[in-house]
C-alpha cells in the first residue's frame, strides 16, 4: 500500500515540477523516502529496521526543503534535528532489547517478546516510544509537524502525513507486547495520547491555512492512534495490532488524498470547485466517522480495545473535535479556490488525487471483511449507523458556531510550542556560544598547562590529607 500510494503522490509530484530546475534533487530525495517507508514496513531484523528509518529521514527532511523557501530550510533542519535526536532514543532502546533477546537474536519479533521479562522492561518501553513517538508527532513533540507540512510542496507534505508518519507509528506497533497486560505503562500512553487528541483540534481551529489544519489534524489523530496502543497494551489486547494498524492504514489513504486535493482544489476555478470539493468533504468526514465510510469502519474496529467506561466516552468528544475540525478545514479549502472561474487543475495532478480517492473509499471496506475484523452486515447495522452519526452532527453544529464567532479565537502561529520556546532557545544559545568561548579559552596551551598544573597540586593536596 505504501509503494502503490507514493507512486500516485510521485505522479503528482511529476506534474508539479516538470521542468523545474531542482527535479533531479527531488527524486532522489522521494526515492530515499520511498525506500525508507517500505523497508520499515518489511524489516525483519532490528538492525535493518534502524537503518531504513535513518534512510526515511533524511530523504523527508530533503522533500521539505524542496519547498525552496526560508521557511521550508528551516522546517528541515527541525525536522531532521528531531528525527536525530528520536533515533538516538531509539538506539538506545533497541540496544537494550538487543542485551536481554534469547539467543542473540536480532529479529523484531523476538525483541518484542523479550520485553516482559526485562530487568530494563520499563526503561526500554520508555526509550522506544519517545524516539518513535516524536517521529509520529506525539504531542508535546509534535511542533516539527505543522512546520513541515506548511512549507513542503504538496506531494511531500501528502507523502510526510501518510507513509512517513505511519511508519513510525506501526513500528511501534510491531516492537510492543500485546501479549502481556502492562497497566502501569499503557494507561499513561494512552493518556498522553488523548490529550494528544484533544490538543490537534484546538490548535487546527485557530489556523487559516488548509495544511496547517491538516497538520494539526494528523497531530490529533497519531494521539487517538496512540490512545488506542495504549489501552490495548495497558490490557494485553492481542488484536490491537490488526486494530491499530487497520486504523493507521485508512488515515494514510485519507490524510494523502486531503493534501493532494489541497493543491488541486488551489487551481480550480470557482466553476468547478464543488464537484472537486465534495469528494474531498466525504473524505475529511470519514476521519471523523461518518457512516458508510471508511472512517466509520475504522472507530468500529478500535471500539473493542478502546472499551467503555471514560475512554468511550473521550472517544466520542474526539469524534465530535475531529468533525468540527475537518469542516473547519473544507471551509478553508473552499476559500483557497482560485478566482479565475474558467481556472482548470492539471491532468496529471486531477487523476492523482482520483485514484487516491478512490482508494481511501474502497480499500477499506476490502480490507474490513479480508482481514477478519468485522463483517460488512454487521458495520450496516441501523445502531451503528445510528452511533456514528450523532457525533457528527454535533460536530456540524459547533462547526456553524465557530464560523460565526471563530474570528474571536487566538491565532496560534505554525508550530506553536517550538515558538513559545523561542525566547528560551535563543538564551540557550547564547549560553552556548559563551562557553564556546570559554572552552576556546581553555584548549590555548598556556591555559590548558596552567589548568593541569592546578589539578595536579588540588588531587595531591587531597591525597595528602587523605593520610
Amino acid at each position: 500500500m505504501p509503494r502503490s500510494c507514493g507512486s500516485r503522490r510521485g505522479v503528482y509530484a511529476a506534474t508539479e515540477l516538470r521542468g523545474a530546475v531542482n527535479a533531479g534533487r527531488l527524486v532522489v530525495c522521494w526515492l530515499m523516502t520511498l525506500t525508507g517507508c517500505v523497508g520499515v514496513f518489511l524489516a525483519a531484523d532490528m538492525v535493518g529496521f534502524y537503518f531504513l528509518l535513518a534512510v526515511l529521514s533524511v530523504g523527508a527532511s530533503g522533500l521539505v526543503l524542496q519547498g525552496g523557501t526560508v521557511e521550508a530550510l528551516r522546517a528541515s533542519a527541525v525536522y531532521l534535528g528531531l528525527a536525530l535526536i528520536a533515533e538516538a532514543f531509539l538506539l538506545a532502546g533497541l540496544v537494550m532489547l538487543a542485551i536481554v533477546t534469547p539467543d542473540g537474536s536480532l529479529l523484531i519479533r523476538d525483541a518484542a517478546a523479550a520485553i516482559p521479562t526485562s530487568p530494563w522492561r520499563d526503561l526500554t518501553l520508555v526509550l522506544l516510544v519517545i524516539g518513535l513517538g516524536m517521529k509520529a508527532g506525539l504531542v508535546p513533540l509534535h511542533f516539527w509537524m505543522p512546520l513541515a507540512y506548511g512549507a513542503a510542496p504538496i506531494p511531500a507534505a501528502a507523502v510526510m502525513s501518510g507513509a512517513v508518519v505511519k511508519a513510525s507509528a506501526l513500528a511501534l506497533i510491531r516492537f510492543l507486547p500485546f501479549g502481556v497486560g502492562l497497566p502501569d505503562f499503557g494507561l499513561p500512553l494512552a493518556a498522553i495520547g488523548l490529550c494528544g487528541a484533544f490538543y490537534g483540534v484546538a490548535i487546527g481551529i485557530t489556523q487559516s491555512r488548509p495544511k496547517l489544519v491538516l497538520a494539526y489534524s494528523s497531530v490529533s489523530q497519531m494521539g487517538f492512534l496512540v490512545a488506542v496502543i495504549g489501552m490495548g497494551l495497558a490490557a494485553g489486547d492481542a488484536d490491537t495490532p490488526l486494530a491499530a494498524s487497520f486504523y493507521a492504514a485508512h488515515h494514510l489513504l485519507v490524510k494523502g488524498a486531503l493534501f493532494l486535493a489541497v493543491g488541486v482544489i488551489a487551481t480550480t476555478g470557482r466553476r468547478w470547485r464543488w464537484p472537486m470539493l465534495l469528494p474531498a468533504a466525504i473524505l475529511a468526514l470519514g476521519i471523523g466517522g461518518l457512516p458508510l465510510t471508511g472512517g466509520a469502519l475504522a472507530k468500529l474496529a478500535v471500539k473493542p480495545v478502546l472499551g467503555d467506561g471514560w475512554v468511550e466516552l473521550l472517544a466520542i468528544l474526539s469524534a465530535i473535535g475531529t468533525t468540527l475540525l475537518m469542516l473547519h478545514f473544507l471551509h478553508r479549502l473552499l476559500v483557497s479556490a482560485s478566482p479565475d472561474p474558467s481556472m482548470s487543475a492539471p491532468v496529471g495532478w486531477v487523476l492523482s488525487w482520483m485514484f487516491m480517492l478512490v482508494a481511501a473509499l474502497v480499500a477499506p471496506w476490502m480490507l474490513y471483511s479480508a482481514t477478519g475484523i468485522g463483517t460488512w452486515s454487521d458495520a450496516l447495522q441501523p445502531a451503528i449507523l445510528w452511533a456514528a452519526s450523532w457525533p457528527i452532527l454535533i460536530g456540524a453544529g459547533l462547526a456553524l458556531g465557530l464560523w460565526r464567532w471563530g474570528r474571536y479565537l487566538p491565532r496560534v502561529p505554525e508550530g506553536d510550542v517550538v515558538v513559545v520556546g523561542q525566547p528560551v532557545m535563543r538564551v540557550v544559545v547564547r549560553c552556548a556560544e559563551a562557553l564556546e568561548r570559554v572552552e576556546g579559552v581553555l584548549r590555548q596551551w598556556p591555559v590548558a598547562g596552567l589548568s593541569l598544573l592546578m589539578l595536579s597540586l588540588i588531587l595531591g593536596g587531597v591525597m595528602f590529607n587523605g593520610h
